[in-house]
């Protein structure tokens, strides 16, 4: 069994190095660089679907432990389930719009920086590729390619100076990626109150359904990422039922303190 492993993990080990030998190739990467970076919006969707997730299974486990009926915590489910979701996908949009906002502006400034003071934008530049390791000659050399190309000599200031880089997400695919899975990972939790069965099946297959999308999600995210899938699905299941465990216990000490029913 060792051995058959052992196996398995070179053979991967050795079609990982095939294609990363692939990608490398000169053609791959002059096609990768001309395409630019990727702006994915893999991190929009999680978060919207956990966010989704935990909203509306909270809403149910707080209902279920103030004794509410399932009509009840449907009717708040799907209720907040569009309010939050369309909410935090404008937050969402909002944020990065004024992200790109604030990146066309320094945009601007180096832009004037470099028609007003050249020089001491040249400067700049030497300095940063000085604390690169480039010196004498070759350092020249670059500073003077770079200050050539106004476009390249802004880019390079954005990123070196300020961190940030050419891909910048577009606010309404981000907002869109956010209510979509908001909505779609919320409406889970919600189906089992639809069925004909007594409200304590009702809520114990809401929460296996909330508990398998808690993992899935962080599953997903894990392999997205490059992290440990079943530790990000275990540590998104336990932040998941985290925020579960709290709403049932509002919800039963209300239910108990001033008599909700």
């Amino acid at each position: 069994m060792a051995h058959s492993s052992s196996h398995d993990s070179t053979a991967a080990q050795n079609a990982d190095d095939v294609t990363l030998a692939r990608d490398h190739q000169p053609s791959a990467i002059r096609r990768r660089l001309q395409t630019g970076p990727r702006v994915r919006y893999v991190s929009d969707a999680v978060l919207g679907g956990i966010d989704g997730c935990v909203t509306t299974f909270a809403i149910v486990a707080g209902a279920v432990g103030a004794g509410f009926a399932p009509i009840v915590a449907l009717v708040l489910g799907f209720a907040n389930l569009l309010a939050d979701g369309f909410s935090m996908a404008v937050s969402n949009y909002e944020a990065i719009q004024a992200q790109r906002e604030y990146v066309d502006d320094l945009r601007r400034t180096e832009f004037r920086h470099i028609e007003r003071v050249p020089e001491g934008e040249r400067e700049e530049i030497r300095q940063i590729f000085a604390g690169k390791g480039f010196e004498g000659e070759v350092l020249e050399h670059v500073v003077d390619t770079i200050c050539s190309n106004p476009d390249l000599w802004v880019d390079t200031m954005l990123a070196e100076e300020y961190g940030v880089g050419r891909a910048t997400a577009r606010p309404l695919y981000a907002a869109l990626a956010t209510f979509g899975a908001f909505v779609a990972v919320g409406t889970m939790p919600l189906l089992p109150l639809l069925a004909p069965v007594p409200l304590e099946r009702q809520f114990l297959l809401s929460a296996i359904i909330a508990g398998a999308t808690f993992f899935a999600i962080g599953m997903a995210k894990g392999f997205t990422f490059g992290r440990r899938p079943l530790r990000s699905g275990l540590r998104t299941l336990a932040s998941g039922s985290a925020a579960a465990a709290l709403a049932f216990a509002v919800g039963q000490g209300l239910h108990y303190l001033i008599g909700v029913s």
